[in-house]
Formats: C-alpha cells, structure tokens, sequence
C-alpha cells in the first residue's frame, strides 16, 4: 500500500490500522487513527488501506460458531494419560512371551521414551482444555469488537452528517419526487462532498450480509444520476445505504416535504440499522440489538423489545413506511424507501 505523506506523520496512525479493525486499541488510539481518517492530506489514503484490510479480514467472519465438547472428554483425556504412567510390557523376539525388561540400560531407554511420549500427551491434553476454556471467551470478544465497529462506524457516519448540517444548515434530504427521493440518497451525496470514502466499509456493519458478500461501494450523485431508468439505478437504490437506514423526514399537512433542519435534539433519531422486510427490526446483529443515531450526534444501544417503546423507529404515526406526519414523528427508512 503506497502513501505520498511523511512518515512521522502518518506512519504511527497506519501501523494501528490492524488493531483499529480488530477492535484492539484503547480509546486514545482509536481517536488518533479516527484522526488520521478525517484528515485531508491523508485521511483518503488511511481509508483505502482500512477498507483494504477489512476486505482482507471479511471471509474470517463465517468462523464464529461455538462448538461444545463431549461430555466427560477432559475426565476422559487425564484417565487415558494415567492408564500409560506404568511400566508397558516388552515383546521378546525369540519366545513371543511377554517379559519385562531388567533393570539397567533397556529400561532406562524405555523409560526415556515413555516419559516422552508422557510428556506431549500431557501438553496435548492442556492445549485441549485451554481451548476449550478460552474459545467462548475469545468468540464474545469478537462479538464485542463487531459491536463496538458498529457502533464506532455510526458514529463516524453522524460527524460527517453534522459536518454537512454546518455546511448547508440542515442535514442530507432527498428531493420531494422523482426517482432519487430515496432514504438512502444521503449515502452518494456524502461521497460526492468527500465527507466520507465510497469503499472504506463505514456503512457497513461487520459481519452482515452485504459485508459478507464484498464490493461494496457507495456510488457518486453523478453516478446515481446517469443511472436511473437502468436496471443498474434499481441495484444502486437497494444498497447505497449500506446497511443503514437515514431518516424520512416529515411532511406538513400540504404534503410538502421539509428539509431535516438539525435541532440537536438527543431524542430524535435519524439514523439506525436499517430495518428488515417487515420493518419490526433490522436483521444486522443476530442478538437483537439495534444501534441508533440521534440528531445530537450520540448513538445508544437499544435492545429489540424496547426500539418501538415509545414511537415506532420505522413507521409513522399512521402506520405507514413514509414521512413523519409532523416534526416529532420520527421514521427511519431503509435505503429504497421514498418519503
């Protein structure tokens, strides 16, 4: 991987880029190589050698299943290894009966050997039940990693959206009609400002999917445009999201749609994993939880019997898979979704 920028610089911040996928570096690091993404000078080159590295890593993820050992295996293991602590029985060649060796050189070269053999079934028996011990253990700190990118990934998504609220005084929204009225439209306009990396897996959570099945990339809003009316604008609109859902917005009462002004509000979500088929939940995380982006830039943990608690995340108050039907109805949509 070539970079162009000085190596005191950013060699430190691209060393931690392993760690930084894995899950693996405390909370000053994190921000050091979260730094080094959003820098201009070599923030882009940072964020090619990330998505490089999460490519590289993604096939790892279908080896997460915990498997448990038989019964009795370990009380197994230690009775066979004590069975074979005893002076074995030597074959003579000339009767075919079974004597035992005399004392002196025969047996100590048995013994040699017997304690050898002794020795790596001892070993063999202790890495055994070290994998069996530290294997859960090692499977929930993957599970926590993938969560914590998860989250990590949001939040990075929620900075670049604010970053554009600065910029134009309200966040990403979709035309009123036509064929680019889409939840997942805030995605392309995000590339096309450089606020974030087409291919760098930020709209990706670890593990899913569309992870799982590699390429992914977010296109340009030239892109997008010069598609539509192609077979190609109906795959862009079904996964430029990632696997995010943005929000809809809301319409007055005149049915005219309103920009999504940022009121900072630490209620209000505008971005989560997207929702399933049935919109009830997001099928991103097997356990059920849901990671939730609210408009004053925080993200929290929402378990799946308590996302509709108190509106639901996916609906409007009519029911219905389209805008709010006033500024307090929140409703997220998955990439497709018109308001």
């Amino acid at each position: 991987m070539r970079n162009d920028f000085p190596r005191n610089d950013f060699m430190p911040v691209r060393d931690n880029l392993v760690g930084y996928v894995c899950g693996a570096l405390d909370e000053e690091e994190s921000r050091a190589v979260e730094s080094g993404l959003a820098d201009p000078q070599c923030g882009p080159q940072l964020s090619r050698d990330l998505g490089m590295l999460r490519r590289a890593v993604a096939p790892l993820a279908c080896d997460h299943d915990v498997f448990a050992p038989p019964p009795g295996l370990a009380e197994r293991t230690l009775a066979f290894i004590a069975a074979h602590q005893s002076r074995q029985p030597l074959p003579t060649p000339s009767s075919g009966r079974t004597i035992f060796a005399p004392r002196g050189e025969a047996e100590v070269s048995g013994s040699r050997r017997s304690g050898a053999w002794l020795d790596k079934a001892v070993m063999a028996a202790t890495a055994l039940a070290a994998c069996i011990l530290v294997a859960p253990l090692l499977l929930d700190a993957i599970k926590e990693s993938r969560e914590l990118r998860a989250k990590r990934n949001l939040q990075n998504v929620g900075l670049a959206l604010h970053g554009y609220a600065e910029s134009h005084r309200f966040f990403p929204t979709p035309p009123e009609t036509g064929p680019l009225s889409r939840a997942g439209l805030y995605a392309p306009t995000l590339v096309s400002e450089q606020r974030i990396v087409a291919d760098d897996g930020t709209l990706l959570c670890p593990d899913s999917a569309l992870a799982r099945r590699g390429g992914f990339r977010v296109p340009s809003l030239e892109e997008l445009r010069a598609a539509v009316g192609t077979p190609q604008f109906d795959e862009f609109v079904e996964t430029m999201g990632g696997d995010y859902g943005y929000t809809l917005g809301h319409r007055d009462a005149t049915g005219t749609l309103h920009p999504n002004f940022n009121r900072r509000r630490v209620h209000f979500p505008i971005m989560a994993d997207a929702p399933d088929d049935d919109y009830e939940q997001s099928r991103n995380h097997p356990d059920g939880i849901h990671h939730v982006l609210y408009e004053d830039g925080h993200v929290q943990t929402v378990r799946r019997h308590a996302l509709h608690a108190v509106d639901h995340l996916f609906r409007n108050r009519l029911g219905k898979v389209a805008a709010g039907v006033d500024p307090e109805d929140a409703v997220i949509g998955h990439s497709r979704d018109q308001p």
